[in-house]
Order: C-alpha cells, then sequence, then structure tokens
C-alpha cells in the first residue's frame, strides 16, 4: 500500500506547490490567522473529512478514521508568518506589506493538507486513526500549541509526529535526534533606572549606559564561568536602547536578550545567577532595576523509539539519501509541548534551495518545494511504521 500511496504524494506534487504558493501571497501573523484558518477548513470541508475549527485560538483539527483497527497518530503543521518584508522577486511573493511567510509555515501546511487527501484515497485500507493538527501561532510565545493541547482536543492521540522544512539542509537529507532536538527558547528584558544629567557633568549622575555597559560584559561570564561547560547553554543581548543626544547622560537603559538551554536545571541556574549579576551591579552603583524574564518555549526532546520510527522511513522511501542523527539546534520550537505530553518525533526536512540560500526568517527567505513530497512520504511512513510497531 506504502508504494501506491508514495505514487499518489508524487503525482500530487502539483497541488502541493499550489497550496504553498497561494498561501506564501497571503500570510497573516500569529493570532491573526483567521482566513489561513478558514482556507484550510473548507478544504477538509470539501474533502468530506470531519474537522474542528477554533482550537485552543485559530487551530484546526480534522480527523480520518482508517478502516482497520489501530493507534490514533497526529500528525501536526503550523500556518502563521512572520512580520516581515518580502523581498523576493518571484511570481508568489506576499502581497501583504510587512508580513511574509519566511519560515516555511506554509509550506507545512501544503504538504499536511495533501497528505490528508491522498490518505482518504486509501482509508478503508489505512490502520487507525490519522488527525491532522494546523496549528496557529508558532512564531509568538506562548504559541499556539499549548492552548490546543488544554482544550483537550488531542487528549486521545497515542502518539504525534511533526516535521521542519530547512533551508539549510539540502533535499534528500533528514535530520533527528533521539533525545533534546531543540533548545528551550526564554527572553528576557533588563530597566536600569539610573539619574540622567549634562554630558559635562557626569559625577551628579547616575550614568544608565555606562552601567548597562558592565551589566553586559558581566552577564556573558554566566555561560562561561558559571554554567558547567559539558551543559549546553546561550545568553545573546540582541538590544541595548539608552540615550536622547549625544551630550545627555542617560537616566534609563534598556537591555533584551533571549537565553537557550537544554535541560531546566541549567535554565533555573541562569535565572538565579542573571538576577545575582544585576542586583549586584545596581547595588553597587545606587540605582534601581526591573527584570521581566518571560520562560519560553521548553526543549524539544523526542521519543527514542519513536525517533527510530522516523528513521526506518530512509529504507522505503527512495527520495531520502540519508537520515542523520544531529546535534539539538540552540533554536525553539513549540512542538516541544506535545512532546511532552505524547510518545513522538521531531524532525528536520532537507529544503536547501540552492539558488536562493538565504536562512529562515530573512527577507529574501524560500526553500526548495521538492522537499515537501519528502517531508509528506517521510510522516506517512512514521504513522505507518508505529501502527505496524504496536502490534
Amino acid at each position: 500500500m506504502f508504494s501506491k500511496i508514495k505514487r499518489a504524494i508524487d503525482k500530487s506534487f502539483n497541488e502541493m506547490v499550489d497550496i504553498r504558493r497561494y498561501l506564501h501571497q497571503y500570510p497573516e501573523l500569529s493570532f491573526k490567522e483567521e482566513k489561513t484558518a478558514k482556507y484550510i477548513a473548507n478544504f477538509y470541508k470539501q474533502l468530506g473529512l470531519p474537522y474542528q475549527e477554533k482550537v485552543g485560538g485559530n487551530g484546526v483539527i480534522a480527523t480520518l478514521k482508517g478502516g482497520k483497527p489501530g493507534k490514533t497518530v497526529g500528525l501536526r503543521a503550523d500556518f502563521d508568518a512572520l512580520p516581515i518584508q518580502d523581498e523576493k522577486d518571484v511570481p508568489y511573493r506576499s502581497r501583504v506589506d510587512g508580513v511574509m511567510h519566511a519560515c516555511g509555515h506554509d509550506g507545512h501546511t501544503a504538504t499536511l493538507l495533501v497528505i490528508a487527501r491522498v490518505l482518504k484515497e486509501f482509508q478503508d485500507d489505512l490502520p487507525g486513526t490519522v488527525v491532522f493538527i494546523h496549528q496557529h501561532a508558532e512564531e509568538m510565545n506562548p504559541g499556539g500549541a499549548k492552548p490546543i493541547i488544554e482544550s483537550g482536543a488531542l487528549d486521545h492521540l497515542d502518539a504525534i509526529f511533526g516535521t521542519h522544512l530547512w533551508s539549510g539542509i539540502p533535499v534528500g537529507r533528514i535530520e533527528i535526534s533521539k533525545d533534546v532536538l531543540m533548545a528551550g527558547a526564554d527572553s528576557f528584558r533588563i530597566t536600569l533606572h539610573g539619574k540622567g544629567g549634562h554630558g559635562s557633568e557626569p559625577h551628579e549622575t547616575k550614568d544608565a549606559i555606562t552601567i548597562g555597559a558592565q551589566l553586559v560584559t558581566q552577564l556573558q561570564t554566566i555561560i562561561s564561568r558559571e554554567v558547567n561547560p559539558m551543559r549546553t547553554a546561550v545568553l545573546s543581548i540582541g538590544k541595548f536602547h539608552a540615550g536622547t543626544a549625544f551630550n545627555v547622560i542617560a537616566d534609563k537603559a534598556e537591555i533584551d536578550g533571549t537565553v537557550r538551554y537544554l535541560d531546566l536545571e541549567v535554565q533555573a541556574q541562569i535565572i538565579e545567577a542573571m538576577e545575582k549579576h544585576i542586583k549586584g551591579i545596581c547595588l553597587a552603583n545606587d540605582i534601581t532595576y526591573t527584570f521581566d524574564y518571560a520562560k519560553g518555549y521548553p526543549p524539544v526532546v523526542n521519543h527514542k523509539k519513536e525517533a527510530e520510527l522516523v528513521m526506518e522511513a530512509k529504507d522505503s522511501i527512495e527520495d531520502i539519501q540519508e537520515i542523520v542523527e544531529v546535534e539539538p539546534s540552540m533554536g525553539g520550537e513549540d512542538f516541544a509541548y506535545y512532546l511532552m505530553e505524547k510518545p513522538g518525533a521531531f524532525f528536520f526536512t532537507g529544503a536547501l534551495k540552492e539558488s536562493n540560500p538565504y536562512p529562515h526568517h530573512h527577507p529574501k527567505f524560500d526553500f526548495d518545494e521538492k522537499a515537501m513530497p519528502i517531508a509528506a512520504k517521510t510522516l506517512i511512513k512514521a504513522y505507518l511504521n508505529y501502527q505496524e510497531a504496536s502490534y
């Protein structure tokens, strides 16, 4: 049966491309994806599959019950876009100013919709149940995965699989881990409240810029001198805003950044250390501060058995040249929440477009659409492998 499914996926390539390019032209930001959600719901309505709308917000979930007994397996795709101006010179360039699918979520959606249509052709022969999870708001904390889970709509799942089309990996290569695949991703803002004044009289001020510079330097020692070097973590300052004029000493400074980690103990250690360094420097300089730390998505931790089922797909999918176990990426993904609740695995599908090798979240981002059928076949095979392994 899988051979027939593969052929059906290949024959549906143009449909995948058409869907992806349509969605690419009409992107919507996180938590505002109403038209995209309606497009997805209408697809399932025309397909004749039962579906739910507004799950956990703008989520859409459809269900295909196979004709043979088996487990219930979820396949997930996200569908939100980013606040980026599309600078590609292509016919399917975004028509929405300042909004762009710069991370491949349009491709994820097209892939899952075509998977649903193809599997419906084989419904009577399919084991168990496939749940198609179209998730909103992956790009913006707190994300769409958590409210979808909290809605109870996925309580009946036995396992879940997902993939991310990845422009930094050649087409035909799949990357996965049997443990941690992606990092936890947090953000923070430190506001220093000093005392401003004239640039000629620094002794009458409490210079927020000078104090902030000390703090930025000091924070870097947390990773290099306090966290065990065998336990991976990142602390990066992305924004330092202070001052209004060349001859005015700033009374306030805002420092924004991100923390990435692979386990919760390191996250807690970093937060505690940051508080200590901030408090110490501000005390020494006689100023006050506010420290706002936002915990984002936790690490994406694959389950070993389910990751191995994905890896077995290479034996029956000719388009896959290699499946490689990799070290964790320090990027974040709210697929993590699903894996905290259910067995499953997340993997990267190579989608490098050699003529346009710009990274994710770049204004000229694009990906090789030939990656979509590979992603589709791998997800389907993971679902089938899970059914076989369960009996």
